[in-house]
């Protein structure tokens, strides 16, 4: 393994760590929820929800940060090296995970752990897990 230390950036990554701690804490503040981006679109998409607005103003930002990011700095490359229906599939069983798991990455993983909830805690722990025996059998025993 190499790393590509011209694409390392760790100060731009600790700035977005912070501000996506920032905003999380905002939201739950001034929301009293967490700022679970599944549970943010699923409510955003029955308008009859309460603070429809304020969640989809939430899900704009999210959107319109990397051109906001544009302004000051290069965007990185985007490549994906995978066809559409490896894409596919994989929002596929994302979407399943997250129904099943009761909430996704920023839910529980930024979210939950910073409350230390339990559930949280294992859910973050089963999908890392999940991903990191993914990698190693992909790329070291299929060798893909």
């Amino acid at each position: 393994m190499s790393i590509d230390w011209g694409s390392f950036t760790p100060w731009a990554s600790l700035a977005g760590g912070a501000l996506i701690g920032l905003a999380a804490s905002v939201f739950v503040l001034f929301n009293g929820r967490i700022a679970g981006i599944s549970g943010l679109i699923s409510a955003a998409l029955a308008r009859g929800s309460n603070a429809w607005g304020e969640k989809m103003l939430f899900l704009l930002g999210l959107m319109l940060a990397p051109l906001l990011w544009s302004a000051f700095a290069v965007l990185p490359e985007i490549q994906i090296d995978s066809g559409w229906p490896a894409l596919i599939l994989a929002g596929l069983v994302v979407g399943v995970g997250v129904g099943y798991g009761s909430g996704c990455t920023s839910g529980h993983g930024v979210c939950g752990i910073s409350r230390l909830a339990p559930r949280s805690l294992v859910a973050t722990a089963c999908f890392m897990g999940t991903g990191f025996a993914t990698v190693y059998l992909i790329r070291h025993v299929l060798g893909a």
